[in-house]
């Protein structure tokens, strides 16, 4: 009998924040999965075994997918990654796949569960919390009310076009173009604009002027940009 797949969400950095549902699940499978070549330098990994401290003795497959966007390279990370999952699955074992946040929110797990999905594996999503929801709470504010819209955006994908939508826009994992989103951010005098880096993390650091945000911060790093009420 095959394993199945299933993407975990482990919420964005505090232990504390794992679902009942992902502990039972994590403790339940066979073996884990995590996108990085060492498994205790990967943040999802180091999250879990704070929360399950058996985790740390189950088998964990390093799957290395790097961070770029060369579709060709990204395409044979990916291939490679999935060829070990599914060597385990058809071992029988199933297997929990971590990741940061949730699942379905730009995660790397999304490519492997279509591959999987596609092969004719069970697979299945445990939701996280989100790490916009959970930015959200530190800065002890709600995100959107009554006819506001919630924009949700990739920050390293060019952010031009969606800091002038209306209602609150998050910017995830702005990365490299910390800077150039200061600028951008500069020009819009009706928003308040606050930022938290790693959020929930023992690195953590929030920001709640956009004056105050660096120019540069840590690659789990998110901003929220609302609009001011009139």
């Amino acid at each position: 009998m095959r394993g199945k797949l299933y993407g975990v969400g482990v919420g964005p950095g505090d232990p504390e924040l794992l679902t009942l549902k992902a502990v039972r699940i994590i403790q339940e499978c066979g073996a884990l999965a995590v996108p990085g070549r060492e498994k205790e330098e990967t943040v999802s990994y180091k999250i879990v075994c704070q929360a399950v401290p058996e985790a740390a003795e189950k088998m964990c497959l390093e799957l290395e997918m790097p961070m770029t966007k060369d579709k060709e390279k990204l395409e044979q990370s990916h291939e490679a990654a999935f060829a070990q999952i599914r060597k385990e699955l058809d071992e029988g074992r199933n297997i929990a796949f971590l990741t940061l946040g949730d699942p379905c929110i730009y995660s790397t797990y999304i490519y492997m569960h279509q591959r999987a999905a596609a092969a004719g594996y069970e697979t299945e999503i445990i939701n996280g919390i989100p790490s916009f929801c959970a930015v959200s709470a530190k800065l002890n504010q709600g995100l959107v009310e009554n006819s506001q819209m919630l924009h949700i955006i990739p920050s390293t994908y060019g952010i031009e076009e969606g800091i002038h939508l209306s209602g609150t826009k998050v910017l995830m994992k702005p990365g490299r173009k910390l800077g150039q989103i200061r600028e951008e951010l500069s020009g819009l005098s009706s928003c308040q604009v606050s930022m938290v880096e790693n959020c929930g993390m023992e690195e953590e650091h929030i920001y709640r002027r956009a004056e105050d945000i660096p120019e540069q911060a840590g690659y789990y790093s998110l901003l929220i940009v609302k609009e001011q009420k009139l």
